[in-house]
C-alpha cells in the first residue's frame, strides 16, 4: 500500500505534513543542492523584518543534552532583500510550500512587512512570530499576554492577502488561552511551540554561557511537553495545528498528529543532519504503510484515550 501523504493545511495543499522550521532552514534556497523540496511539504523562513538586523554577539549558540540553546537575535537581510535575492528562486519548486515568518516590535511592523509581502509572488502563508517584546508596551511579548496577541494578530490579517499561521510560545501560564485567543482574532492556523526561554552559566567563569544571558531552549529535551501543548491547544481551537519542537524521527512526527497536529515542523535536527526533512518525510510514509495508514491525515487528533484494563487480581 502507497499511503496518501497529502494534508490540507488553512486552503494550502502539502505534499506530506513535514514543514522545515524557521530559523533552522535560512531562506530555503541555501539548501537547494542538500535536500529535495519536491519530497517535503514546505519549509518557513527565518524571521524576516522591516529593516534589516544583525542579531546578537556570539557567543549565541550553545548545546546542551538533549537540545540547544540559541540566542541568534532575529539577524535577517529585511523584507525588501529577501524579495529582490532569496524569494524567486523558490518558484522552481512549486510543490514545497513557502511560508514567510514575519516578525516585529510593534503592531505596524508586522503589518508593513506583510503588506509588502503581499505583493511578492510564489508565498503559500505567512507565520507570525508572536514571541517578539512589543516595545510599545514595555517589553511584554505579544505572545505572553491574550489582548495583545489579539490586537497584533487581528491587525495582521486585515492586511493579509495569505492564510495566517501563529507561532505561540510555550513560555505562557495556559496554552488554551493563548490558541483561542489567536483563533478568534482571525488566525488561519497556529504552529506550537517555539522554543522555552532558558538560562545556562559557565560555573567555572560564573558567568552566562550566552552573550545575551538567556535564550530559546529547542531539541528533543522539549518534545513531550510540546506534544502535550499541541493536544491540549488542538482540543481549544477548530483551526489546524503545526506541531514542532524536538522531532528527529518519524516516530516523533507521529505523536505531534495523533495528538492534534495537521503537520510538523523539523527544526533543531536539520543541525546534526541538513536532510532531516527529507528523511523524517520519507520515514513518515514508511510508518504510515507498515502501519497500514492509508491517509497521514487519519492520524491527526487519532490519540486513544481508553484506559487500559485492571490487571486482574
Amino acid at each position: 500500500m502507497t499511503p496518501d501523504m497529502h494534508v490540507h493545511l488553512a486552503g494550502i495543499e502539502l505534499v506530506n505534513p513535514v514543514i522545515a522550521a524557521s530559523g533552522t532552514f535560512g531562506y530555503g534556497i541555501e539548501f537547494e543542492e542538500i535536500v529535495s523540496f519536491r519530497r517535503i511539504g514546505g519549509f518557513v523562513t527565518k524571521g524576516i523584518s522591516r529593516e534589516p538586523m544583525a542579531g546578537n554577539q556570539a557567543p549565541r549558540l550553545i548545546e546542551t543534552a538533549a537540545g540547544m540553546i540559541n540566542a541568534i537575535g532575529l539577524q535577517n537581510i529585511g523584507v525588501e532583500k529577501y524579495i529582490a535575492t532569496k524569494l524567486a528562486p523558490m518558484r522552481h519548486y512549486p510543490t514545497c510550500a513557502v511560508i514567510v515568518n514575519v516578525f516585529g516590535y510593534t503592531v505596524d511592523d508586522y503589518v508593513a512587512v506583510i503588506e509588502r509581502l503581499n505583493h511578492a509572488e510564489g508565498i503559500a502563508a505567512y507565520e507570525l512570530n508572536a514571541s517578539c517584546p512589543n516595545t510599545r508596551h514595555g517589553g511584554i511579548t505579544f505572545g505572553s499576554d491574550t489582548r495583545l496577541l489579539a490586537e497584533l494578530v487581528a491587525a495582521a490579517k486585515a492586511k493579509s492577502s495569505r492564510p495566517l499561521i501563529v507561532k505561540l510560545s510555550p513560555n505562557v501560564t495556559s496554552i488554551a488561552a493563548m490558541a483561542r485567543a489567536a483563533e478568534e482574532a482571525g488566525a488561519s492556523a497556529l504552529s506550537l511551540v517555539n522554543t522555552f526561554l532558558s538560562l545556562a552559566i559557565d560555573v567555572e567563569m560564573r558567568k552566562p554561557r550566552l552573550w545575551n544571558i538567556t535564550g530559546g531552549l529547542s531539541g528533543p529535551a522539549i518534545r513531550p511537553i510540546a506534544v502535550r501543548m499541541v493536544w491540549e491547544a488542538s482540543k481549544a481551537v477548530k483551526i489546524p495545528i503545526i506541531g514542532l519542537g524536538g522531532i528527529t524521527a518519524p516516530e516523533d512526527a507521529v505523536e505531534f498528529l495523533l495528538a492534534g497536529a495537521t503537520a510538523v515542523q523539523i527544526g533543531t535536527a536539520s543541525y546534526a543532519d541538513p536532510r532531516a526533512c527529507e528523511r523524517i518525510a520519507s520515514g513518515l510514509e514508511q510508518w504510515c504503510a507498515r502501519h497500514h495508514v492509508a491517509r497521514v491525515a487519519e492520524l491527526t487528533g487519532a490519540l486513544d484515550l481508553t484506559l487500559p484494563p485492571k490487571p486482574q487480581a
